[in-house]
């Protein structure tokens, strides 16, 4: 049976969407490549058509959620918004509540730290890209000390959501959400 023009690259795609929406919510090594296959209509066989291992995948995945960076916090960040609002929109309670849709660091940093280099080169440039934009929207500094605020500033919204996340919903919960949008904004006010 013959498949349209660009029907493998389009399976590829879509199998990498499904991963990437299971790898945040469940993490990677819940995220069997059965399982994977399964939500994604396909037979396990057809996997090894794209991609030569579960650990290819998460590369791939990780890449391509880099390249489609563009989050209701990366939006914000783009369209020049102040940093509280892109703060809030990072520490919101419907990004606690959606891992499988929302910030890949927040979901899989400390799984992410545990794979091999290359994989670990890929999640890293997805953090430096965010990192960048985050320094290059914050009002006052010289880059090196805008990059810093940046970094400690990532730092502090992914371990915020992360508390968040193991609290769950709650006035405890939002009030961590909460406290995390002020001591960001105590950083980016210096």
């Amino acid at each position: 049976m013959r498949y349209q023009k660009g029907h493998r690259e389009e399976t590829r795609r879509h199998i990498i969407d499904v991963a990437g929406r299971r790898f945040r919510q469940d993490g990677i090594a819940a995220a069997g490549v059965a399982g994977l296959m399964a939500d994604a209509g396909l037979t396990n066989g057809a996997f090894y058509t794209h991609f030569e291992s579960k650990e290819d995948l998460v590369r791939q995945t990780l890449d391509t959620m880099r390249a489609n960076a563009g989050g209701a916090t990366v939006q914000a960040i783009r369209d020049g918004a102040p940093p509280e609002i892109w703060l809030r929109r990072y520490l919101s309670p419907s990004h606690r509540d959606n891992p499988g849709g929302g910030c890949v660091a927040a979901a899989l940093s400390a799984e992410i730290a545990r794979h091999p280099e290359e994989t670990r080169d890929a999640f890293r440039a997805a953090c430096e890209e965010f990192v960048e934009q985050i320094a290059d929207s914050l009002p006052a500094g010289a880059p090196a000390v805008r990059r810093a605020t940046a970094q400690a500033l990532y730092g502090l919204m992914i371990g915020t959501l992360q508390l968040a996340r193991v609290i769950g919903p709650g006035n405890e919960s939002d009030a961590i959400l909460e406290n995390g949008v002020r001591a960001g904004l105590l950083m980016i006010s210096g």
